[in-house]
């Protein structure tokens, strides 16, 4: 089991050089509302690819009135992952791997992170673009080769569409070479996407009379096929719109409350959050199955918006996943976890507790 047995922040957003040394299981971080608990989670999606929990540019990530740049650094049993940035180059991202300089998607290849936020409450009723995020998440922590395909594929669409705005004619050739790029990648990404959203959905069939309701997924929007021709075909079409119109930067994920058979972004608000845990759960699950060891949680203030029955279920079936981290303002609110790692957290120290 991947666990974080060790993480040091070096001037982390409002921390100067803090130290924690977590168990697996459970970790329990309780303190004030902007003493920095979220900053530790954050901390933690850094180890895998992307932006972390809260999208930031990686410059905001940086300690206010510190050098510049900064360091996170963990131990994974005997590996240990280190990533930041230098204050020369605050939006640059560099990631080692036992000392030796790695790339940034590689982390994906070393453990599987997901995380719930008291943001993503609105990812139902929100973008398409936010649930393709989410989407990608789910399927990069099954798939961590999804990160490559995802990254060529964008750069493969901005170049084009820096050549469409000069003018469809400009290069024929190296625009008929970036489509060709978006085809294969886009189409890596969209099957992957599928397989995710299939096998997820066929988990949560099997959730019914549970503690958090099951969930129906589709995906909806491009579903694959010859996206290098048809993008050929949309050239004057993109060109007059400034962008690429179609492929699987257009997908969504579709979410209905299987049992009710209503959209999700119809359900009450406590329906909208207990479906979102309960995705979270059974990919969860589905990941220890498929990888052979569970991902780390990060669940930010998820149990003080849950009655005590389902708070109580969460519990017990985190009980039998890997490890977890978890926020709250009150220690009391984690009442019911009997093995954990405690901690309290004040303005930019930790201490055990």
């Amino acid at each position: 089991m991947t666990v974080v047995t060790r993480l040091s922040l070096t001037h982390f957003r409002n921390y100067a050089d803090t130290l924690i040394e977590p168990g697996g299981g459970c970790v329990l971080l309780s303190g004030d509302n902007g003493a920095g608990k979220t900053n530790i989670l954050e901390a933690v999606s850094l180890l895998a690819p992307g932006r972390g929990l809260r999208g930031a540019a990686l410059s905001e990530m940086a300690r206010s009135g510190g050098p510049g740049g900064f360091a996170v650094a963990a131990k994974l049993g005997e590996t240990n992952i280190g990533t930041g940035t230098l204050a020369a180059a605050p939006e640059r991202r560099q990631v080692r791997i036992n000392g030796a300089p790695a790339s940034v998607n590689s982390l994906s290849e070393w453990l599987s992170i997901l995380w719930l936020t008291p943001a993503m409450d609105r990812l139902f009723t929100g973008s398409a673009g936010d649930r393709r995020r989410f989407l990608d998440r789910l399927v990069l922590a099954l798939e961590p080769s999804h990160a490559h395909h995802a990254a060529r594929y964008e750069a493969a669409m901005r170049a084009r569409n820096k050549l469409l705005a000069d003018g469809p004619a400009t290069d024929a050739d190296w625009l008929a070479a970036l489509e060709a790029q978006m085809g294969e990648h886009g189409l890596a990404l969209s099957e992957a996407r599928t397989r995710t959203v299939e096998a997820l959905d066929a988990a949560l069939g099997g959730s019914a009379g549970d503690d958090f309701p099951g969930a129906a997924l589709a995906l909806e929007g491009w579903a694959g096929g010859a996206l290098g021709d048809t993008l050929r075909g949309s050239r004057a079409r993109d060109s007059a719109a400034g962008r690429t119109t179609i492929g699987p930067h257009r997908q969504d994920l579709v979410v209905i409350h299987r049992a009710k058979h209503v959209p999700a972004a119809r359900s009450s608000t406590g329906e909208q959050k207990a479906l979102l845990l309960g995705l979270v759960l059974a990919h969860a699950e589905l990941v220890a199955v498929r990888r052979g060891a569970p991902p780390i949680l990060l669940l930010d203030e998820v149990a003080a918006h849950l009655d005590p029955d389902r708070r109580a279920a969460l519990f017990e079936r985190l009980a039998k996943r890997g490890q977890v981290w978890m926020t709250a303002t009150e220690s009391a609110l984690f009442d019911g976890i009997a093995v954990a790692s405690r901690f309290h957290v004040e303005t930019g120290t930790i201490s055990s507790g």
